[in-house]
């Protein structure tokens, strides 16, 4: 019997994270610095919203956009965040999460074969995504001496006349990098030269440290060419709630919706009532979890450099890159080897791009005591392969 998998998917590359978590599973004792997940509960007044839904027998259908008090309430935190005004019947679109949004942005712009501008290292998703919308991606690689800062030159050097996005995901992950006003203001300019949309992936937006989070569409005349995304798994810790949003220009996000009317109808009802509260009730929980995440980066950053391991100094996200090539292994080879002998689990900087090479990925959502009880065991590990 013939195989009835698709070509293009089976062209797809599997997850370089997934590898890890699989492996990890299998072991006792594992101290996991692999994902990103915060260790916070939801806060309990979100919670309650979601359950009281529930209780209220609010179990039907929303209209696919999304509820009209969700959106509304998407368009008065976008404001008082960036001064940008989009419009709640037209301009915000209700996802189930990040994910969902990007493949609807990806998808509902491109035609068979447009190439989309990739910034990396990024999550392992972005370059996967324009390939299942049909599009082609095309990897630009931002390095540790240019802080992981896209330049418009290594922009300019990829575009063809196939070139229609680009797409960007800061604060970052893997990196934690955030861009600065210059940098963005290149990509702005880019994009205007040659008439393109950019996809911007803002989902640790509330997560900065010493540094300032510039939403892409507030740049200079990026209004009308930007799609933005962004979403309560995070800044909330609501990640297993799976509820995200999308903003966009009115004809791109009709487009958006469109698409999500036959995907997935409408997101789950109780997750965006729990996300109405979030928005509108959360600002306490948002500084509180950020000011423990500024303390374990610290920590972690600090650990990393005392034992030898070169860590970027990361502003945003809730992650650590630091350097491992001091081991003479490749990045695979170290975070197989130190899982295997000191049960710590951390991700291969290659899983998020060429240019991510000779870095591990090391999320310090998790307690400090398993940041601590990581780098206690990462320290034994240094002495025998520093």
């Amino acid at each position: 019997m013939r195989s009835y998998v698709s070509e293009s998917v089976n062209n797809l590359k599997p997850s370089g994270i997934r590898k890890y978590f699989d492996i990890a599973a299998t072991m006792d004792d594992v101290v996991s610095l692999s994902i990103g997940e915060p260790n916070f509960v939801t806060p309990q007044h979100i919670m309650q919203r979601g359950i009281m839904s529930l209780h209220d027998g609010k179990t039907a259908y929303t209209s696919n956009q999304g509820m009209i008090e969700l959106r509304e309430a998407v368009s008065h935190y976008i404001e008082r965040l960036y001064n940008l005004h989009y419009d709640p019947q037209t301009q915000v679109l209700v996802t189930v999460g990040v994910s969902e949004g990007l493949w609807l942005a990806l998808r509902a712009i491109l035609d068979p074969g447009d190439e989309v501008l990739v910034v990396e290292p990024c999550f392992v998703a972005n370059a996967a995504a324009v390939e299942m919308a049909g599009g082609v991606p095309v990897r630009i690689d931002t390095h540790v001496a240019d802080a992981f800062q896209v330049t418009a030159a290594s922009l300019e050097a990829a575009i063809t006349p196939r070139t229609k996005a680009i797409l960007i995901s800061y604060p970052n992950n893997p990196t934690g990098a955030v861009l600065d006003r210059a940098h963005m203001q290149q990509i702005a300019d880019v994009a205007r030269k040659h008439d393109l949309v950019v996809v911007s992936d803002e989902i640790y937006e509330r997560l900065v440290y010493n540094a300032e989070h510039i939403c892409f569409a507030a740049l200079p005349d990026m209004y009308e060419r930007t799609i933005l995304l962004s979403g309560m798994s995070k800044a909330y810790a609501m990640t297993g709630w799976r509820i995200g949003y999308a903003t966009a220009p009115t004809p791109i996000l009709a487009a958006m919706t469109k698409l999500h009317q036959y995907l997935i109808m409408s997101a789950p009802t109780m997750r965006q009532h729990a996300a109405v509260e979030a928005l509108c009730n959360g600002e306490a929980d948002v500084a509180y979890m950020r000011g423990e995440y500024d303390q374990r980066r610290r920590l972690i950053v600090d650990g990393f450099n005392e034992i030898g391991l070169h860590c970027f100094e990361p502003r945003g996200a809730f992650y650590a890159f630091p350097n491992i090539t001091v081991t003479g292994m490749d990045d695979e080879t170290f975070c197989e080897v130190l899982l295997r002998e000191e049960q710590v689990a951390m991700i291969p900087g290659s899983a998020f791009g060429r240019s991510g090479a000779g870095f591990v990925r090391a999320s310090y959502a998790t307690s400090t005591a398993n940041i601590e009880l990581a780098l206690e065991r990462l320290a034994r590990f240094m002495q025998r392969h520093g």
